[in-house]
């Protein structure tokens, strides 16, 4: 059966011709920056050869493993050789340096091949284990060949038994450390919005790998983990006044959440406090996982869109940013000025949740908003600092401007993702 054609003019005709053309032009160069990532060790960070690096911006000379296995999920749908044996050269390069505990690496230099497993401070990469897990099953589901998952069995176990002993408590929520994953110079911790749906994520996705390993009985096991941890996210990460009489009793960040009810998942929980800010990136992969139901994505939608995430590009990883003075300002945003308000991790534009934001527009059922948030996406991916199309790594909320590394993988095959998944009903079978 022949593939739909990507930009079918009568599926776009609420854009103008040069939209269209952007689109397509857009599509190609996200392609090409993607290959300028493919090294023989699998998908580099950003571009080798059109990025200077000094200091610790030397471990952007990596194989990533949470910038690689989201490259992997968001690219499956290329189908060019090349492309395809990056994929699973990138996933070897991860699980072949995985530490006797059964930690996944952070990244592995590429020169070198030497594997680092902490960001700032040494403190442990916990997301890179998620990841890897999940693009695993993703690539074998896709290709509907599970040889990688089977010749790396005993490696994912151990890197889910290990990802299982962060729940110290056994609640079935991981406890985070302070910058231990993604946001490796940002002040989250304990119970942390993204890592913990990642956590739901990878339960199935093993539980999937599991089955196919003809182990049924551990697989329903994982699966009975999965739902447990998803009640807790959407418990504990949502509040509402209304009272759940099978709790035994609140705790305190419970009565906190009895002032009101949100529109969207908190960013962070702990004993002590929580962070009602928004944390978009964590809400967008709730939906696109099938975490949270479509009343509840329309409601954070709503919200998202009423404060203008999306301006003046798509879109703000975080809403509102944090500023000096607030309880949850860290003196260390400040270094090399990074993490001010609108920067990076503290509210910087991200074209790769920009791709996740036009799927989970278009996944809400309103596609034509989706394509135009595209075009936004398009326009935004084709500054520069040197030169057009650059895909940079990110972007300052306030005026736009590309800020990150040039030729990022994930900012582009985020825009390849979106472009694919526009063309699919908006609730594709397994998308994520």
């Amino acid at each position: 059966m022949p593939k739909p054609i990507l930009f079918d003019p009568s599926h776009y005709s609420n854009l103008t011709a040069e939209d269209q053309a952007l689109l397509q032009l857009g599509y190609g160069r996200a392609v090409e920056a993607l290959e300028r990532n493919i090294t023989p060790k699998g998908f580099s960070a950003c571009s080798l050869e059109d990025n200077q690096v000094c200091g610790t911006d030397a471990n952007y000379r990596s194989v990533w493993a949470r910038d690689g296995a989201k490259t992997i999920i968001w690219t499956l749908d290329l189908d060019e050789p090349h492309i395809r044996e990056c994929q699973f050269e990138t996933l070897r390069t991860i699980l072949t340096h995985q530490a006797p505990a059964g930690q996944l690496p952070a990244h592995v230099l590429i020169e070198t091949d030497e594997p680092e497993y902490g960001g700032v401070g040494g403190i442990t990469s916990i997301d890179s284990a998620l990841w890897t897990i999940i693009a695993v099953h993703h690539l074998c589901r896709h290709l509907d060949d599970w040889s990688l998952a089977d010749e790396f069995r005993d490696t994912l176990q151990r890197a889910v038994d290990w990802l299982g002993a962060l729940d110290a408590n056994n609640c079935g929520l991981l406890e985070i450390p302070e910058a231990g994953d993604w946001t490796d110079l940002f002040a989250r911790s304990y119970h942390v919005l993204y890592d913990e749906v990642l956590w739901h994520r990878c339960l199935q996705c093993h539980a999937d790998m599991l089955d196919h390993q003809g182990e049924g009985d551990r697989a329903a096991d994982y699966r009975k983990w999965s739902e447990h941890v998803k009640k807790m996210i959407v418990r504990r990460f949502w509040p509402s006044t209304a009272l759940d009489e099978s709790q035994s009793g609140p705790s305190f960040a419970d009565v906190q959440y009895q002032l009101g009810d949100a529109r969207y998942l908190v960013a962070q929980v702990s004993p002590f406090n929580y962070s009602w800010r928004c944390d978009v990136y964590g809400n967008l992969l709730a939906y696109l996982t099938k975490l949270v139901d479509k009343e509840k994505a329309m409601m954070t939608f709503r919200f998202l869109w009423g404060v203008g995430v999306n301006e003046p590009g798509p879109v703000r990883n975080m809403y509102p940013p944090i500023h000096a003075g607030d309880p949850e300002w860290r003196d260390y945003f400040a270094v090399n000025v990074l993490n001010l308000p609108d920067h990076y991790h503290n509210g910087g534009i991200w074209p790769f949740i920009g791709g996740l934001w036009v799927r989970y527009i278009h996944r809400l059922g309103m596609p034509d908003v989706a394509r135009r948030e595209l075009v936004k996406l398009a326009r935004l991916c084709s500054q520069g600092i040197t030169t057009e199309w650059e895909f940079n790594e990110w972007h300052h909320a306030a005026t736009g401007r590309p800020m990150g590394k040039a030729y990022q993988a994930w900012s582009a095959a985020s825009f390849v993702k979106a472009c694919h998944d526009l063309h699919l009903e908006p609730e594709p079978d397994g998308q994520f």
